[in-house]
């Protein structure tokens, strides 16, 4: 009868290691992502949208897709160009190493007098840009025109 007690007591002694051993592992691991997530990364979901403008801050168009390498780095983008609420847009790929990426709001390339809506404010922005996890735009070295006559990007390749 003792005997079965003390199966039972070790059972339950090896039972409870293995738990508090699976705990600790799940704590590492999650202290782990959380270090990997307070480097300087960026969340891939909120690069897709993200306007895309010119030199001379005009809007030229908006990433649509992220296109991956085999290893898993980002490659090119497709960026949507033109159209009007998804119609007539012709979306082009260009290399993600074209891209500049600017934290700060875009600054209005026109003067205050001359009755334009300025595509951003001029002043300083009230929203911590430090804690987000996503740049505000990029800019690329191209006119709306020369992406528009660039051939149209085909996903199915």
């Amino acid at each position: 009868m003792y005997s079965k007690f003390l199966a039972a007591g070790a059972i339950v002694a090896m039972m409870a290691t293995a738990a508090v051993a699976q705990s600790t592992s799940a704590q590492s691991s999650s202290q782990s992502t959380q270090t990997a997530s307070a480097k300087s990364e960026w969340q891939a979901s909120k690069l897709i949208g993200t306007n895309v403008y010119n030199a001379q801050n005009e809007k030229i168009g908006d990433i649509k897709e992220l296109l991956l390498d085999q290893n898993g780095k980002i490659d090119q983008v497709a960026v949507s160009v033109g159209g009007f609420l998804g119609m007539g847009e012709h979306d082009v790929a260009v290399n993600f190493s074209e891209l500049k990426w600017v934290n700060e709001p875009v600054r209005s390339s026109t003067s205050s007098n001359s009755g334009a809506t300025p595509l951003s404010t001029t002043g300083s922005s009230t929203q911590d840009t430090s804690k987000r996890t996503y740049p505000d735009h990029a800019v690329l070295n191209a006119s709306k025109d020369q992406l528009k006559s660039m051939p149209q990007f085909d996903y199915n390749k």
